[in-house]
């Protein structure tokens, strides 16, 4: 990728990578964000291209164990299940991989203004929707305005709505498009690949995907049945190529087959042949690994993420809305027995902020003690004496949330804190996650502690919270603060602002995050050409199947 300059932050992000004050991952990472790629030896191709074991064949029908949810406008998915199937057909403008380093897709290259308010996108050519329609900006320009349409309810308004209105998208040309920015925002390009984000074509879109399924991705859809199943067939026009020259995908089709959610028929098909692939972005954890990981015909693929569970308490709920009472829940949580029993110790333990200590602005600070004789005399100092009686919301299939419930209700009897755990279906809880006052939500993976804030824990411009922030919290000084970090470069400045984001959090925050989560991708050894994602999106455009 060419610019047609050199962003003049990166001198400095130059100083800071020789100095050692930012790592090389840091510096390729922003460095990507501003728009730079062969000038400072970076390459970043439309396509990442695993190191194949073997000759890509072509042909065969990958089968993959799934859910097949509930979908209909892709901006307003919610779980990842959906967009992996979705994202078969549709495409998105940028992607990143496990390095967690954003890369061109349908946006060739990009570049930003000195003050990060003006971003010039320029967009891929020759691209065709599978409806034979040509891809041109206006296909952007139609999407971004469904992502920033308030009765659309897509999580991206929560996400872009603070920086960019309908009115800063500028249609240049048929293949540039400029967005001006009411504020500065480094990560734009990384949060055109939000899941939901997925380009949609302007002639045809009228509000439901499965209607008129028209987008650049490499099949089609050819049929979707919610709780049964969803089959993707080739096209043989795709825009990329595979390494034989020819037309991306090596593979004839798809079959999403949903199982449900518990993962024991899932294990079972996997280890029999009868499937290929176990799709268990949303309920990622240690027991497909361990099933399979000894298991000649199976391959586990290990990634790091910043995937959690989130104890959420909505704020304008009682007895939530009373800061001490937050706290002392959030005393109650043992993080070393939780993540041992809960996650069978394959993780990290949290500091109840939603900043993974792998996004680069990560700011350490302490991770706060089991003290529910501490939790007890909040209590009192709220109001409540004699201690309180909640109901506690879990999906049922989620067993590790249901664990962490059990155990989070076993160590809160010392405080005089009484929960009654409500279990019910994913289906149910998928349902109702925004409105519980107390419950446990799976939070996957992003790669920017600021995106993920700006997702969950910030209002809109009259000050209602975001679509996905379920615990209706917001704070003035830590919105502020936020608004200052995305504007701000310099990591090392950043950082000194998430200090304070994470220590507000923790403190007067909506949540408790006692562990983050390893997750793995489980295969059949036959599936080739594909990489495990942070996310465990299905990027599987290079995918074949060996014999």
């Amino acid at each position: 990728m060419t610019m047609n300059k050199k962003h003049p932050y990166l001198d400095h992000l130059e100083t800071q990578h020789k100095k050692g004050t930012i790592s090389r991952r840091e510096f390729i990472r922003l460095a990507a964000c501003l728009g730079v790629g062969a000038g400072v030896g970076l390459t970043m191709p439309g396509l990442v291209k695993p190191a194949l074991a073997s000759a890509p064949k072509r042909g065969g029908v990958l089968k993959v164990a799934a859910q097949v949810l509930k979908a209909t406008h892709p901006a307003q998915i919610s779980w990842i299940m959906p967009s992996n199937i979705i994202r078969q057909v549709a495409e998105y403008l940028t992607y990143f991989g496990a390095d967690n380093v954003v890369k061109p897709l349908l946006a060739e290259s990009w570049e930003a203004s000195d003050d990060l308010k003006t971003w010039t996108f320029n967009l891929r050519k020759g691209v065709k929707f599978n409806n034979g329609d040509l891809f041109t900006a206006k296909d952007v320009q139609f999407t971004i305005d469904q992502w920033l349409t308030k009765d659309v309810k897509s999580s991206i308004l929560g996400l872009m709505g603070a920086y960019l209105d309908k009115s800063g998208v500028e249609l240049v040309n048929d293949y540039q498009i400029k967005l001006h920015l009411k504020k500065p925002e480094i990560a734009v390009p990384v949060h055109f690949f939000h899941y939901p984000a997925l380009i949609l074509n302007h002639k045809t879109f009228e509000g439901n995907f499965l209607k008129a399924p028209h987008g650049t991705g490499p099949y089609t859809l050819e049929k979707y049945k919610e709780g049964e199943v969803a089959i993707v067939k080739a096209r043989s026009d795709y825009w990329q190529k595979g390494a034989d020259g020819k037309p991306l995908p090596y593979l004839d089709g798809m079959e999403f087959i949903d199982m449900g959610a518990d993962m024991s028929p899932q294990i079972a098909a996997l280890k029999s042949g009868a499937v290929h692939h176990i799709d268990n972005s949303d309920s990622p954890g240690p027991a497909v690994m361990q099933a399979v990981k000894d298991d000649p015909s199976v391959t586990v693929r290990p990634i790091p993420t910043g995937t959690t569970r989130v104890l959420r308490m909505t704020v304008d709920v009682k007895p939530f809305d009373n800061v001490k009472v937050r706290q002392a829940i959030k005393l109650c949580q043992h993080r070393e027995k939780i993540l041992a029993l809960a996650y069978q110790g394959e993780g990290l333990q949290g500091q109840d902020t939603h900043v993974y200590p792998n996004h680069p602005e990560y700011c350490e600070i302490p991770t706060p003690k089991y003290d529910p004789a501490k939790a007890k005399k909040l209590l009192a100092e709220a109001g409540y004496p004699n201690g309180i009686d909640i109901e506690l919301n879990v999906g049922s299939e989620w067993t590790d949330t249901v664990r962490y419930a059990e155990v989070l209700k076993q160590d809160s009897i010392p405080a005089g804190i009484r929960i009654k755990i409500k279990t019910q279906t994913v289906k149910q809880y998928y349902e109702k996650w925004t409105q519980f006052g107390f419950g446990i939500t799976p939070w996957t993976h992003r790669p920017l502690g600021t995106m993920i804030l700006n997702l969950a824990y910030v209002a809109d411009d009259k000050g209602k919270p975001v679509a996905w922030n379920e615990t209706h919290w917001v704070d003035e000084e830590f919105s502020k603060l936020l608004t200052q970090a995305n504007g701000t470069v310099d990591v090392e400045e950043r950082r000194k602002i998430f200090c304070k984001l994470e220590t507000i959090q923790q403190e007067r925050g909506s949540i408790g995050i006692a562990y983050w989560m390893n997750t793995w991708m489980s295969s059949a050894k036959k599936l080739q050409g594909i990489k495990a994602h942070p996310n465990l999106y299905m990027l599987f455009n290079g995918a074949y199947l060996e014999g």
